[in-house]
């Protein structure tokens, strides 16, 4: 994906592609790279160019702010996040093209991903078309669960609006061959973002919106119990899911 930020900055200089290779020497084909491919330059190079260019490197390379390694911990916790909204939406959109066999999506609304990343359906039906099975789970507006979850989160109402949001969204893919899109009335403690074997797990905190609260990247590994728990929960709320009709 192109990077619209750096564009952005460039074209408030005056600069071109040439202007800032040469401020940070490297070769103007690395910048368009950065430009138009949404490339990420190693750091050393990504903060001479934030500082040549007055930027915040963070604002212009999201994915430059440091996970932290769990290596130690379990050899299937790849990274760990503070909050999601240290993750670039990017990431997400990576991990989900990057599917081959599956994809499963289980929230409450997580209409960020719409909003920052509009060509998310288009991404599912590539997907689909190349032969992924995709399984989108989204909360009912008229749960209980969910308007106890807006209670928590004290956002109110907020939530059931935000889950017919979501579900507006994704309602054009319904009838996709290879896309099944739900609603659950179930207690959510963690939103999942799967793609094969791996998982994004965006835990849920009483009284935090999601945004606010930890985000844990999973890989399946030989002897590995932590991916395959939050497999089968997805398939436990998979199989009390109402399908959405067209």
């Amino acid at each position: 994906m192109p990077n619209e930020r750096l564009r952005s900055a460039l074209s408030s200089r005056g600069w071109t592609h040439a202007d800032l290779a040469e401020a940070v020497e490297v070769d103007p084909k690395s910048v368009e790279r950065w430009v138009n491919l949404g490339r990420t330059p190693r750091k050393v190079t990504a903060l001479k160019a934030a500082e040549a260019l007055e930027e915040d490197v963070h604002a212009l390379w999201p994915s430059l702010r440091q996970a932290r390694t769990a290596r130690t911990i379990s050899p299937e916790l790849v990274a760990l996040y503070d909050q999601r909204a240290d993750l670039p939406v990017s990431v997400f959109a990576e991990l989900l093209a990057q599917a081959r066999r599956r994809i499963d999506v289980l929230v409450y609304a997580a209409v960020f991903l719409h909003e920052a990343y509009p060509r998310l359906n288009g991404l599912l039906r590539e997907r689909a078309a190349a032969g992924c099975t995709v399984r989108i789970a989204v909360g009912d507006a008229d749960s209980v669960n969910v308007r106890h979850r807006g209670q928590e989160e004290r956002f109110g109402h907020g939530i059931e609006s935000r889950c017919r949001l979501a579900l507006m969204h994704y309602r054009p893919l319904v009838g996709v061959p290879g896309i099944e899109l739900r609603t659950h009335g179930t207690t959510l403690y963690n939103s999942l973002y799967r793609a094969d074997d791996q998982v994004l797990v965006n835990a849920h905190v009483w009284g935090v919106n999601a945004y606010g609260a930890p985000v844990w990247h999973l890989r399946r590994t030989s002897g590995g119990s932590m991916f395959d728990t939050y497999a089968e929960s997805f398939n436990a709320v998979w199989e009390t899911a109402q399908p959405v009709e067209g």
